[in-house]
């Protein structure tokens, strides 16, 4: 066979963060109560290196292969002096590219990061790293079409928790996806929809639902997994296939330049065959206006989501999602999953909107210095959620009534976002994050942000709740965190 050079690019990523806040701790035990972030130090130091290589015969092949370390915690590791850490090495992406001869179609097969759509925040459905092939097509200079499959979960069902069920058997998780952007003079659309098939032992586990551990199925299912009208949980366990679907509509309008105007409008489904109490659906919008200056970006915005009723026992009225584990939502960097770079105290609130709306300002891009550029937002959200639905959620093993509304048992509560908002509740959020670019790869980034919370604390919602054993849930206190970052990038 023939053979011909091959030009290696490398590329790479060092950070290294510090962390300084508290009452962030919604998805553990020490926010609760005031002290600390979540299981986590007031402040804590850490680092990641990510490794990318690209191998690049043509224009028509390449592969790439693309490795993370960490995040390591500083202090935690093989020995007590914290070094030698003992975090895992990630292979987060690896795969080829290749063109159909004589055709323009573009080929990409292996792990590789796939975000659905989005003009607005980054998608609240599926942005993530993920094994599957893509193919994408230009029609001509106004549409182009791209289509995906995707396996995010295969072979991980152990049937050892089951008498004569068969080891990786019916477990897989199958999305179809299909995009096609439209692209006109000051106009971009994008129509997508996506299928997902969903075997019957893809989420199964010993446990009841309502006890379940399993974080993917957090945008799936209800909270709380299957229950009854009393929010009593189901015995059945989740062992039926499912089907879930998706479709939005995304775009922007840039025709009165600098003005602009962006939007995403997606709604979802899933549908479980033997337990329709499971069955999750919902919808979601966001709307965004910005205004180009010379010194910086004003914009407003907004978002509006479906939110659960008041009857347990007929499944959620929220948006399901698969992952929005690397989102960087572009409103929210503290409450919601959206700093751009690595840092783990994000995501205080969710990380998707499901289940809330919100209104929003922000300055961006400001710069009156060279090199450096600040940003500056304000967001004030509240639940889309029944008040009637908090008497529902309850501790592993307790009665209604006895969870705060930040999940006291989050990682271990199927469906359960780290805050929980009902129509009673709100919250407000201000943040300002400062880049600084040093040297030609160098930046420092800088930010601070504090959430405030008015959580409903009449008895028919949240009063009733045991925190710890300290009744009241005005002792939930407001979450905020500083962030130092130094990210050298080649």
């Amino acid at each position: 066979t023939g053979a011909s050079a091959i030009d290696f690019k490398a590329k790479g990523e060092w950070i290294i963060v510090f962390d300084y806040g508290q009452n962030g701790g919604f998805t553990g035990g020490n926010g609760r109560t005031g002290s600390g972030y979540g299981d986590g130090d007031e402040f804590e130091a850490g680092q990641r290196v990510r490794l990318q290589l690209d191998a690049v015969a043509s224009e028509n092949l390449s592969g790439q292969v693309f490795f993370e370390i960490g995040g390591h915690k500083w202090g935690i590791g093989a020995t007590a002096l914290g070094a030698d850490s003992n975090s895992a090495i990630k292979l987060r992406r690896a795969f080829i590219d290749w063109m159909v001869p004589q055709t323009d179609l573009k080929i990409r097969m292996g792990l590789q990061g796939v975000g659905l759509p989005s003009f607005t925040t980054e998608s609240m459905v599926f942005v993530d790293d993920v094994a599957g092939i893509s193919a994408s097509y230009k029609f001509d200079d106004n549409v182009s079409a791209t289509a995906l499959w995707l396996r995010p979960f295969n072979d991980n069902y152990s049937s050892s928790e089951y008498n004569g069920t068969r080891n990786s058997y019916m477990d897989n998780l199958d999305a179809f996806v299909l995009s096609v952007p439209l692209t006109f003079d000051g106009v971009k659309v994008t129509p997508w929809g996506m299928y997902a098939a969903i075997g019957p032992n893809t989420f199964r586990s010993n446990e009841i639902l309502g006890t379940s551990s399993k974080y993917y199925r957090t945008g799936l299912l209800p909270v709380g997994g299957a229950q009854h009208k009393d929010g009593s949980s189901s015995t059945k366990n989740l062992e039926s296939y499912g089907d879930a679907f998706w479709a939005g509509l995304t775009g922007e309008v840039t025709t009165f330049d600098p003005f602009r105007i962006a939007w995403d409008a997606n709604y979802g489904s899933v549908s479980w065959q033997d337990n329709s109490r499971l069955n999750r659906s919902g919808w979601l919008a966001s709307l965004l206006f910005e205004y180009k200056l010379d010194w910086s970006i004003p914009g407003l915005y907004g978002w509006y989501s479906s939110g659960d009723d008041n009857n347990p026992a007929n499944g959620s009225e929220r948006m399901p999602s698969i992952s929005t584990n690397n989102a960087n939502n572009q409103f929210s960097d503290f409450a919601m999953n959206g700093a751009p770079w690595w840092h783990s105290r994000e995501g205080v609130l969710s990380n998707s909107m499901s289940g809330t709306w919100g209104i929003g300002a922000r300055l961006k891009d400001v710069g009156f210095v060279e090199d450096l550029k600040h940003t500056l937002y304000l967001n004030y959200m509240g639940g889309t959620n029944s008040t009637t639905m908090a008497k529902y959620i309850k501790e592993d093993g307790g009665t209604p009534n006895n969870v705060i509304p930040n999940g006291i048992s989050t990682p271990t509560r199927v469906g359960m976002d780290p805050l929980y908002m009902t129509t009673g509740d709100s919250a407000l959020e201000i943040g300002l994050r400062n880049v600084y670019q040093m040297y030609e790869n160098f930046q420092i980034y800088f930010e601070g942000a504090y959430i405030a919370t008015w959580l409903d604390h009449s008895k028919k919602v949240w009063g009733n709740s045991n925190m710890n054993g300290v009744s009241g849930s005005d002792q939930v206190r407001d979450p905020w965190n500083i962030n130092l970052s130094f990210v050298y990038s080649f």
